[in-house]
């Protein structure tokens, strides 16, 4: 039986010589192994559809292609677009009492980097992370989850031959996830659940590793009195059915005006009926990624419904398949804070619909429960969304719109509170990768040291009348 932690320390060492040996690698070079991750990507396309499909029972080319492969390449076309410029020393002032020094942040690679991607996208999930720490100059241990073995096969042969001396890919259950949480890493990254977030961060600070984390909870849809009802299912049931629910964004519950929720369930199930109208037979819904995961969310729906839970299905056949763990859209309204659908992160394509009758309960129930990764709000009137957004405090925001903001490139990825800490994407993932070192630099002229040796008293005096007056 081989030794997990004698196998994983000798790959973290072998990584740590490697970046020992070169602790500043070139622009050029990160340029070039960038490129090259993007043309693996491209070239194993369909190989990267077929695996996720097997991992899933069966994924649509849609998930995998829209939601995974074509946000990875375009991350990293803007990050290798973007690079040379993100490395630059950045200067700051010093001020008169440092003249005539000169000061800047020059960006350092922080080391072995370790990042425990998701099974829910689990080539995005995975590779921007890991390519973000490449472009900062790290090395990276990268460590895929055990439940989309097909897909980890492909991403492995993305990454052989040279960048295998920059990325080694882990596998392995949930005895190696401890072990290599244990590993004394430059810094972690970490997508996943709330309860595993908390075990990764504990066993990272016993080596003072800092740490990024990608969580979830429930991201609530609030629709205003004045948005268009049609406009707004459709855009919740995009939310709701890419990738099967299965998304840390996505649109968990929604609050609609009490006069517009009959409305809007009619709207959600007439529009399902026209894109779905085969259910769970039909080619473009993605299963439930295994049989646990498809009887947890099998449960909620008899626990709503046991504790008084209306649940609405759009058509009357096709909405289940436990054999296969596919599931249709279920609609639940009359839901309360004692069902486990209202307690836990869903996760899949059960949608709890929720009639208010003022803004401030909304802005009530939201931050009396966790703080959430997205925020979504559906209508015009400026004056409401601007005290829905000043009100809650959210990882992001997206107003009418879902999922979307995560695709922006400029703009960083990150939770609050318990749906996690820290950024990355664009240039805020480059600096989370990287020490910003604090650098002061003096010539040969610098009369400031005698002066300062000496306590000479004009400069005292002169220091005092610039920064000590009220």
């Amino acid at each position: 039986m081989v030794d997990l932690d004698s196998q994983l320390q000798e790959q973290y060492y072998q990584l740590n010589d490697a970046f020992l040996a070169e602790p500043y690698l070139p622009i050029d070079i990160r340029i070039k192994l960038l490129k090259r991750v993007k043309a693996a990507l491209i070239e194993n396309e369909q190989a990267l559809v077929n695996a996720s499909s097997k991992d899933f029972g069966y994924r649509t080319a849609f998930d995998t292609v829209l939601g995974d492969i074509f946000p990875t390449v375009k991350t990293i076309s803007d990050v290798i677009k973007r690079l040379p410029k993100w490395a630059k020393n950045e200067s700051r002032g010093v001020g008169l009492s440092l003249w005539p020094s000169s000061a800047h942040i020059s960006y350092q690679p922080k080391g072995v980097v370790g990042i425990i991607a998701p099974w829910n996208y689990p080539i995005q999930l995975a590779l921007v992370p890991a390519i973000t720490a490449l472009a900062a100059g790290n090395r990276v241990m990268l460590k895929l989850s055990e439940y989309t073995p097909h897909t980890n096969a492909v991403i492995k042969t993305i990454l052989a031959d040279e960048l295998k001396e920059h990325c080694i890919v882990i596998e392995g259950e949930a005895e190696l996830a401890a072990k290599f949480c244990q590993l004394p890493f430059a810094h972690m990254l970490f997508t996943g659940s709330t309860a595993v977030g908390r075990k990764v961060m504990q066993s990272a600070s016993k080596n003072l590793t800092p740490v990024t984390l990608e969580l979830g909870g429930k991201s609530p849809v609030i629709v205003l009195d004045d948005a268009n009802i049609k406009e707004a299912a459709k855009t919740i049931l995009f939310g709701k059915l890419n990738n099967a629910g299965q998304i840390c964004v996505a649109p968990d519950y929604v609050f609609v005006p009490k006069r517009l929720e009959h409305q809007l369930v009619m709207q959600l199930c007439d529009i399902y009926r026209k894109h779905f109208k085969q259910g769970v037979e039909g080619k473009n819904l993605t299963s439930i990624i295994s049989e646990s995961q498809y009887q947890r969310l099998a449960a909620y729906l008899v626990d709503a419904k046991d504790k008084g839970a209306q649940v609405f299905e759009p058509i009357e056949a096709h909405q289940v398949d436990e054999l296969k763990h596919r599931m249709g859209l279920h609609i639940l309204t009359q839901v309360n804070d004692d069902m486990r659908v209202m307690q836990d992160e869903i996760f899949g394509p059960l949608l709890p619909i929720i009639g208010y009758e003022s803004l401030q309960q909304v802005i009530d129930t939201i931050n009396g429960d966790s703080l959430p990764l997205a925020l979504y709000i559906l209508g015009h009137d400026k004056e409401k969304i601007s005290k829905l957004s000043t009100s809650i405090r959210s990882g992001t925001l997206a107003i009418n719109d879902v999922l979307m903001q995560v695709t922006a490139d400029q703009l960083p990825f990150g939770g609050i509170g318990e749906s996690g800490m820290g950024h990355y994407h664009g240039i805020e993932g480059f600096k989370t990768f990287s020490h910003a070192r604090n650098t002061l630099v003096s010539g040969k002229f610098n009369p400031r040291t005698s002066l300062l040796l000496k306590q000479n008293k004009l400069l005292i005096k002169l220091l005092k009348w610039l920064y000590l007056r009220p």
